[in-house]
C-alpha cells in the first residue's frame, strides 16, 4: 500500500484522484490513496471532515476515506481535546461517519469491496519544493559517493568472507548495517532534500566522514583478504599496480598515477623522460588500462615507450580565441569565452551544435521563491538570466592520453569558478570537473547546451529504471516539470541518435525544446542561512551516442563516471597467480541488464544475495556466473523473502555450471539468494 498527502500542494495542477492503482515503471502496480482532507495534522474539526468528502474524487468507486490528525511538524501528535471532538463527531447527521482504525483496514476494505479503481501510470510528480534538488550541494555529493562506497565495501566483504577457501576474513555486518542506517537517516527529509538547519549540516558532515572512512577502510581489508599476499603492506613496498573494475562490464580508462609511486615501479629518470604523459594539475604520471573485465583485477602496465603506441591521440590546438579538443571520436570547438561551440562526432558524421548555439554556458538567475527558500525553485525565476562568460582559457594538457584546457569564470565579486574540460584518448566523453568558490545570495547556477536533436522527450535516471519527461510545455501538466529530478544522467536523444548529461553529485535537471540544463548550485537563505556558502568540486560529463537512449550503453557509462577503477598496490611475486582467475561474476547475452549489488544475506551467513536490473524499458535473458560457491538458488524479494508465484521463478540453472539464465520483463528488479 501506498499513501500521501503531499500532492495536494501542488503549486500548478490539482492532482485527479485520491484512491486509484499507482501503476510503475515496470507495470506493477500499489493501491494508493491521498487523504482528501489534504492535510497529514488536521486538528478534529467538522469542516475537515466535511472536506474529507467534498474533495474526495474517487467516491464513484469507494466511499471511504483516511483522516490523520495531530500536531505534526514538531511532533506532539494527538491532543486530548482532539480525542474528545473525534468522539463527539464519530456519529452525527450532516458529518460523515469517523472511526478509530488501522491503516490496513482501510485498504483491505478498499481491496476487497471498492469498484474498479482507476489507474495513475507513471511517475506521481510534486509540483512544489523543486529546490530540494540542488540546495546543499556538499551534501549531496557524500551522500552518492557514501552509496556507491557502501556498494562496493559489500560486494568485496561478501567475496572476501565466501570466495576463499581458507579466508578468515569476517563479513561485517554490524558495521555496513550502521552505516547504511548512517546513510538512510541522511536521506531523511529535510537532511538529503537540503531543507533543514544548520545544526543539522554541521551533524550530518561528520557523519558522512564516518561513513566514507570506514567503508573506505571495509574495502581496504577485503581487497587485502581476497588478494592476499599479492597485496602490498604499502605504498612504499609495491612493485607495481593493479585495478579493479567493480562494475558488471569490461571496460577501459586511464589512471594517474603519483610520479613518486610511477618512479618507484618504472624508476626515476622515467617521469622525466618525456616518454610519459604527466598531468599538470598534480604531476601525476597518466596511464592506459584497456579491457578490464567487469568484477576483476587487472595489471597495469608500467611501459616507459607506451606513448608511442597511442594509435589515436587526444590532442589540443589554439588558433586565436578558438581551442579544440579532439581525438579519434569527436572533436570539439570552444571559444574564447569557453563554450561550445561546435562539437562534432567522427564516426556518425554529425555536427551536434546548431548554427548560433552553444554548449557549456553557465546561467545565473535571480532564485527568489515565494515562501520557501530552500524548497523552492519558481517558474518565474526561468524567465530571465545572467549569461556568465568565461575571460580566461588556457590549454593545460596537451595529450596523447589526455587533452585538457582550463577555464576560468567570474560570477560575482565575490564568486568564481575555475573548470577543467577533458578529453581522453579512448572515449568520446568529454567531461568538465569544476571548482567553485560560491558567495552568493539567492541566485542560483546552472549549466546549459543546446543540441541539433529534435525530440519530445526526455530521459533521465531514477532508481532502477528511467523516467521520460516532455520537452515542451504545451499544458499546464507538462508547463509543470520546468525542472525535474534526475540521477545520475539525463539524455536527449532522437532516432539514430542522442546525447547524455552525467553528474556525480547533481539532482536537478530542465529540458526545453533541444536545451539541456543542469542545476549545479543554489544561495537560499534559510532555514540555513549559510547553504552552500564556500567552496564546492563537482564533474559533469557530455556523451554522445548513436541509437536511441534504449540502443546505448548510458547507464553503464554513467557508473563508469561515478565509480573509477579501484587501484592497487602489488607485490609482483604474488601478483600472476592472483590476476588469472575469472572475475567474481559476470553477466552476458544481455546488455539491458546491470548487476548492481551483492551482499551477504540478511539471516543467514552462508548465503549472499545478488541484485540485477533491467536499465532500458525492455525483455531479456542474462546469463549469470558466479565464481562464488552455492549449492541452490532462489528468487526473493527484497526483503529476502523467497518468491513463489505458482509459476516457478523462470530461472534456469545450467548443467554442470555455475551459470544461471535469467529471464527479465522491462524495468524489472532481480534478487537472487545464492546458499552455500
Amino acid at each position: 500500500y501506498f499513501f500521501t498527502q503531499k500532492l495536494s500542494w501542488n503549486n500548478i495542477n490539482k492532482f485527479p484522484n485520491t484512491t486509484f492503482r499507482w501503476i510503475g515503471l515496470d507495470g506493477s502496480s500499489v493501491l494508493t490513496h491521498m487523504a482528501p482532507a489534504e492535510t497529514y495534522s488536521a486538528q478534529c474539526r467538522p469542516g475537515e471532515l466535511i472536506n474529507s468528502v467534498k474533495k474526495h474524487k474517487d467516491v464513484a468507486y469507494t466511499n471511504e476515506s483516511l483522516y490523520l490528525y495531530g500536531n505534526g511538524d514538531g511532533g506532539g501528535g494527538p491532543l486530548r481535546a482532539m480525542l474528545e471532538r473525534m468522539r463527539r463527531m464519530s456519529n452525527v447527521d450532516g458529518l460523515p461517519r469517523v472511526k478509530q482504525a488501522h491503516p490496513s483496514e482501510f485498504y483491505k476494505k478498499v481491496e476487497s469491496s471498492a469498484r474498479e479503481l482507476v489507474a495513475w501510470k507513471g511517475e506521481l510528480y510534486f509540483e512544489l519544493h523543486r529546490g530540494t534538488y540542488t540546495s546543499q550541494s556538499n551534501n549531496k555529493l557524500w551522500n552518492r559517493q557514501s552509496e556507491f562506497l557502501l556498494r562496493d565495501a559489500e560486494l568485496l566483504s561478501t567475496v572476501a568472507s565466501l570466495g576463499a577457501e581458507h579466508s578468515d576474513f569476517a563479513y561485517p555486518k554490524e558495521e555496513l548495517t550502521r552505516l547504511w542506517k548512517l546513510v538512510c537517516l541522511n536521506q531523511f527529509h529535510d537532511v538529503v532534500p537540503g531543507s533543514a538547519i544548520n545544526m543539522v549540516y554541521r551533524d550530518s558532515d561528520k557523519m558522512y566522514q564516518d561513513i566514507i572512512s570506514s567503508a573506505q577502510s571495509i574495502r581496504q581489508s577485503a581487497l587485502a583478504s581476497v588478494y592476499g599476499a599479492a597485496v602490498a603492506g604499502s605504498p612504499a613496498q609495491a612493485s607495481g599496480l593493479a585495478v579493479l573494475n567493480t562494475t558488471g562490464w569490461v571496460r577501459s580508462d586511464i589512471v594517474a598515477i603519483p610520479a613518486s609511486q610511477y618512479a618507484q615501479f618504472a624508476g626515476a629518470a622515467a617521469v622525466d623522460s618525456g616518454r610519459v604523459q604527466v598531468r599538470q594539475s598534480d604531476g601525476a604520471v597518466l596511464v592506459p588500462v584497456a579491457n578490464v573485465p567487469g568484477f576483476a583485477l587487472q595489471q597495469v602496465g608500467v611501459d616507459t615507450d607506451a606513448l608511442r603506441t597511442v594509435e589515436h591521440p587526444a590532442s589540443v590546438t589554439q588558433v586565436g580565441d578558438t581551442y579544440v579538443l579532439e581525438n579519434r571520436f569527436v572533436c570539439v570547438q570552444f571559444n574564447g569565452s569557453g563554450r561550445i561551440t561546435s562539437f562534432y562526432d567522427k564516426r556518425e558524421k554529425r555536427e551536434l551544435v546548431p548554427a548560433g548555439a552553444a554548449g557549456n554556458v553557465f546561467e545565473l538567475y535571480d532564485d527568489v521563491p515565494g515562501y520557501w527558500d530552500a524548497w523552492d525553485i519558481e517558474i518565474y525565476s526561468q524567465e530571465k538570466c545572467t549569461e556568465l562568460p568565461g575571460t580566461v582559457v588556457v590549454v593545460v594538457d596537451e595529450g596523447p592520453l589526455v587533452a585538457s584546457i582550463s577555464v576560468r569564470v567570474p560570477i560575482s565579486d565575490g564568486s568564481e569558478l575555475t573548470q577543467t574540460i577533458s578529453l581522453a584518448e579512448h572515449s568520446p566523453r568529454l567531461d568538465f570537473a569544476c571548482d567553485v568558490d560560491w558567495h552568493e545570495n539567492r541566485k542560483c547556477l546552472k549549466v546549459a547546451f543546446t543540441w541539433d536533436i529534435y525530440s519530445d522527450m526526455a530521459t533521465y535516471e531514477t532508481q532502477y529504471g528511467v523516467v521520460q519527461r516532455p520537452t515542451h510545455r504545451n499544458t499546464s501538466w507538462d508547463m509543470a516539470k520546468f525542472e525535474v529530478c534526475g540521477h545520475k544522467f539525463a539524455d536527449l536523444s532522437e532516432f539514430g541518435y542522442g546525447v547524455a548529461l552525467l553528474n556525480d553529485c547533481k539532482y536537478g535537471h530542465s529540458t526545453l525544446g533541444n536545451t539541456m540544463a543542469l542545476s549545479l548550485l543554489r544561495a537560499p537563505k534559510a532555514p540555513d542561512e549559510h547553504c552552500d556558502m564556500g567552496r564546492h568540486k563537482f564533474r559533469y560529463a557530455l556523451y554522445p551516442h548513436a541509437g536511441t537512449f534504449s540502443e546505448s550503453n548510458v547507464v553503464q557509462e554513467a557508473y563508469q563516471f561515478n565509480t573509477p577503477l579501484l587501484e592497487l598496490p602489488i607485490s609482483d611475486p604474488f601478483a600472476s597467480s592472483v590476476l588469472k582467475p575469472r572475475p567474481f561474476f559476470s553477466v552476458s547475452d544481455a546488455r539491458n541488464v546491470v548487476l548492481d549489488a551483492v551482499k551477504r544475506a540478511e539471516d543467514d551467513e552462508r548465503s549472499f544475495v545478488v541484485r540485477l536490473y533491467e536499465a532500458y524499458g525492455g525483455h531479456a535473458r542474462a546469463l549469470l556466473t558466479s565464481r562464488l560457491p552455492f549449492s541452490r538458488v532462489c528468487k526473493v524479494n527484497l526483503l529476502e523473502e523467497p518468491m513463489d508465484d505458482g509459476n516457478g521463478d523462470g530461472i534456469e540453472w545450467l548443467k554442470h555450471s555455475t551459470a544461471l539464465e535469467v529471464p527479465f520483463k522491462p524495468f524489472e528488479v532481480v534478487s537472487l539468494r545464492f546458499t552455500l
